[in-house]
């Protein structure tokens, strides 16, 4: 698949990822909406990655001009596209199948190469706004190119600049999300199941799961909800008028959530839907004809973008408050103290402002050996610095220390506890006595600073104790590239000719080295603010590579062989840190008549595991899990699962695993890190299409392709709550999955006996991934003379397999049809130009999608009621217009999504279609000719 600058241009778009999602083969990239708010990663915020067939970002090549380019996520190899400029772009190449062989190792999935626009002369400049329909969501665009040839045309200098603004949308700003509106599903009273509290079992044919408004938590409050029995759940809250009230729980719909009361709700959760970006990109592009044998290249780039986005914020369960605490409403004292449980937005949402600075350039020479023979030399070096600014945390020890509250026995004033009593210690369920943390003297302050936090009520508390209690944290990450390549290639016409032409070659070699290094902030470090705990990161490798290719054309303009070639590709590594691989492919055309075309590809390709895969320091991580061994999960697995639990929670201890219920609502604690045990992964691909062109019919192409990959000993990561499925969802619980999770054994408290506390995510070589399906590329040009020219562009896909297993041997997770990844997809294009006028449409469209997993939907099929087991289909409808006033300026301007479809009730709000709604924008065009 290839396109051009037209189709870009046509889209309206900033952000070249958003316009190639559009397309099948790139619809699970990982946008700006997917890194805003909670949703993105620590350090994410504002990142745009490609992933190739929905196998991961980490196993797309991403290129810019055939040649690598330095990552921007620290320990990957992964190209924020942010970096790329939007105008500067000729074409995008996608392709599938073979290409590791011939672009190099890591593109097990394929490649996305950025070609961009060379040999400018004169001045081009862009200037685009657009904005939603509800007066949010502005994007702006404005990009600069001048260009000067010199030396009689031998050479040729230019500079390039962009900037690119995206404004933050919140999810206050959509009226579906905010309060009691925002919906979800839950369980569904009317199902006889739901009051002996389990929902989820054999079908009844009556829906487990039904939406549901005005959500919350109904454990936790924003004013803290006061646990006076000690039972978990709250008994008061001291509401916005200051008095002690009764907690109210409202209507329980499942363990931990309620609709209607004092809890918290879900909606106050929702965060940024996306993040405000900012870019400048200056590219230097120059050449120099010394001779034919000798050309003089050199390229030069320096991309700033800064992304600022809010997520959650900072929580606390079953914080112990003393009975001396003068905060404490008076009618609970005497009870021997209280726990506290609380959302703390009154502190301020945290979030992340994220600088990233990269710089590439490159240096090269190429020309002519011979008629039948160039060469070509040059050196890539890259660097990438992240400059990471967290906002409104904690800092644990702070705050801690502030909400154990007394009164000064010198003044009678309210104090901290440390302050009168410099050897205080803390008691908090979450504080490791064995290690010490918080005990003697303070990690972030000096005795006597601390000042008193009030934890009962929202926003009470005084300026100087949210100022004290407030972390803001600084990491810094470096990422280097180089990257010294060298190739020969022509063919073999001066010695001899095969009946189709000579054969073709090409040999070379190349070495890359890749350094990273993830330098968090001293205090968060130390695990002494709410955010996780990082470690600290520093890893490198290198490469050495060989490489070579043939084409050899059998046969041309012969009977049933119009055109018949093959090739042959292979490329071989040295890895510092696994050793060697080898890559290969075979190709071949077959054109029995000029009118059609068959081809195929068989390869083999390998990924390196990259270096936070194998060098990652072991950092903390939180995570909600929900445990599927809880009873109303059971039939959500595998035939497995049920046994599995059944063995595990007995082992451990709970009286009657069949019943077992996992009510908590919080967050878990766990880490994660690399593994420097890993080793490559392995694809193989095959391909198998063909190009029909009548010549009946001239301006039709029409081409399809199958595709078939299958990686083995795949490197995969699993998150939390997907390890604690796949420990027991496999066969048995000897599997690598089961180790990696935490749960209390018979204890004390036996209420919390099977329950999970932490878990390990690493890195490991057990996985497989399989995907195949059917690309389809239909154009049609037709000029219609005095009614215009028209252009129809159809690019479809039909997914037959996305599966995915956990360890070898295990049954296949089938992901077809859930969500991103659709049976069927198709983007047209239908361009009409007559004179100076351009008329654009373009749709998206793809099938609907599985709210719940093919796994969940198979063991529990009335999960919810038929009409929303499925999400809706998307159907986005783009509009776009442009006059050419003269030869050097033309105005434009469009509209998308222009019918407003919305996001899916319940869905992630971002899901078939983003939450801007409709979309307008505007913009010029100037061209001069020399300047």
């Amino acid at each position: 698949m290839s396109l051009g600058a037209a189709s870009i241009q046509q889209s309206g778009t900033t952000n070249l990822t958003e316009f190639l999602t559009g397309f099948p083969a790139l619809q699970g990239s990982s946008t700006s909406a997917d890194n805003s708010g909670s949703r993105a990663g620590i350090g994410g915020t504002g990142l745009n990655l490609l992933d190739l067939r929905n196998l991961g970002t980490e196993r797309t090549l991403t290129l810019v001009d055939g040649r690598r380019h330095v990552a921007s996520v620290p320990g990957s190899q992964a190209v924020d596209i942010n970096t790329i400029p939007v105008d500067l772009v000729e074409r995008v190449d996608v392709l599938t199948g073979g290409a590791s062989a011939v672009y190099g190792a890591d593109a097990v999935t394929g490649v996305v190469n950025f070609v961009l626009k060379k040999n400018f002369e004169g001045i081009s400049a862009r200037g685009q706004a657009g904005i939603s329909e509800q007066g949010d969501s502005g994007k702006r665009l404005i990009s600069v190119t001048a260009g000067k040839n010199f030396a009689g045309g031998r050479g040729n200098i230019a500079v390039a600049y962009e900037y690119g603004e995206e404004s933050r949308l919140e999810s206050r700003d959509r009226d579906r999300l905010v309060g009691s509106n925002l919906t979800g599903f839950y369980r569904n009273p009317a199902d006889p199941e739901f009051q002996s509290g389990y929902s989820g079992g054999a079908s009844n044919g009556i829906p487990d799961r039904i939406p549901t408004r005005d959500i919350r938590y109904n454990d936790t409050a924003r004013e803290g909800g006061i646990d006076v029995t000690g039972d978990g759940a709250p008994d008061y809250i001291v509401n916005g008028a200051g008095q002690l009230v009764p907690f109210d729980i409202g209507t329980v719909v499942q363990p931990g959530y309620s609709t209607g009361g004092n809890g918290t709700r879900i909606a106050d959760y929702q965060n940024d839907l996306l993040p405000q970006i900012k870019r400048h990109v200056v590219n230097v592009l120059g050449h120099f004809d010394v001779s034919p044998a000798l050309t003089v290249f050199v390229e030069g780039k320096y991309a700033n973008s800064k992304t600022f986005s809010l997520g959650q914020p900072s929580f606390d369960y079953y914080l112990q408050i003393a009975d001396d605490n003068p905060y404490l409403p008076a009618a609970l004292a005497g009870n021997g103290g209280v726990l506290v449980t609380r959302d703390n937005f009154d502190i301020g949402q945290r979030g992340e402002t994220i600088e990233r600075e990269t710089f590439r350039t490159v240096v090269g020479a190429r020309g002519d050996v011979s008629d039948h023979a160039k060469y070509e030399i040059s050196y890539v070096f890259g660097q990438t610095n992240v400059t990471n600014n967290y906002v409104n945390d904690v800092y644990d020890d702070r705050f801690l220390y502030a909400i154990d509250a007394v009164r000064n026995p010198a003044n009678g004033q309210t104090t901290c506890r440390i302050n009168v009593d410099p050897t205080a210690v803390i008691d908090q369920p979450y504080v490791d006595p064995t290690t010490g943390r918080y005990t003697g003297a303070p990690a972030t302050f000096r005795p006597g600073e601390c000042v008193p936090f009030n934890l009962f009520g929202d926003n009470v508390a005084s300026a100087a104790a949210f100022d004290f209690v407030r972390a803001n944290t600084q990491d810094r990450s470096r990422i280097r590239q180089h990257v010294v390549s060298g190739s020969l290639s022509g063919d073999f016409g001066q010695f001899f000719r095969l009946p189709g032409g000579p054969v073709g070659f090409a040999v070379g070699a190349e070495y890359r080295k890749e350094q990273s290094s993830f330098t968090p902030d001293p205090i968060a470090a130390q695990g002494l603010t709410f955010t996780n705990a990082l470690g600290r990161d520093k890893g490198s490798f290198d490469v050495k590579e060989v490489f070579g290719e043939l084409n050899v054309p059998l046969l041309r303009d012969m009977p049933f062989a119009h055109r018949l070639e093959f090739g042959a590709a292979a490329r071989v590594s040295d890895y510092s840190t696994i050793g060697r691989t080898t890559t290969w492919k075979v190709d071949g055309t077959w054109a029995p008549v000029r009118d059609i075309t068959f081809n195929g590809t068989y390869s083999k390709a390998v990924r390196a595991p990259n270096i936070g895969e194998l060098f990652g320091a072991l950092s903390q991580t939180f995570q909600f899990i929900t445990d599927p061994c809880d009873r109303t999960e059971i039939q959500n697995g595998t035939q497995y699962r049920a046994a599995n639990c059944q063995a595990l929670l007995g082992g451990l201890g709970v009286a009657n695993p069949a019943t077992y219920v996992d009510a908590r609502s919080a967050n878990i604690s766990g880490f994660s890190g690399g593994n420097r045990d890993l080793s490559e992964e392995e694809a193989t691909t095959w391909t198998a299409g063909a190009v029909v062109q009548p010549r009946f019919l001239p301006g039709l192409t029409l081409r399809a392709d199958w595709y078939d990959i299958k990686l083995k000993n795949a490197i995969n990561t699993v998150a939390p709550e997907q390890v604690a499925q796949l420990c027991v969802d496999q066969p048995t619980l000897q599997n690598a999955f089961c180790g990696l999770i935490t749960r209390t054994p018979t204890e004390t408290s036996t209420a919390d006996v099977g329950n999970i506390t932490s878990f390990t995510v690493l890195p490991q070589n057990v996985a497989s991934f399989a995907t195949s399906g059917l690309d389809v590329n239909f154009s049609y040009r037709l000029d219609a003379g005095s009614v215009g020219l028209f252009n129809l562009r159809v690019i479809g896909n039909y997914l037959n397999k996305l599966e995915f297993f956990g360890t070898p041997g295990a049954d296949a997770t089938d992901s077809r049809g859930e969500q991103r990844a659709p049976k069927y997809t198709v983007n047209t294009d239908l361009t009409w130009q007559l004179g100076k006028l351009t008329l654009n449409y373009g749709l998206s469209w793809f099938d609907k999608t599985l709210r719940y997993s093919n796994q969940t939907v198979a063991g529990n099929p009335d999960i919810v009621a038929p009409e929303y087991l499925k999400m809706k289909a998307l159907w986005q409808h783009d509009l776009y217009a442009s006059v050419d006033v003269s030869d050097r300026f033309q105005f434009f301007g469009g509209v998308n999504n222009a019918f407003g479809q919305k996001p899916e009730l319940g869905s992630d709000n971002t899901y078939p279609v983003s939450s801007i709604g409709r979309y307008i924008f505007a913009g010029a065009r100037v061209k001069l000719p020399t300047f």
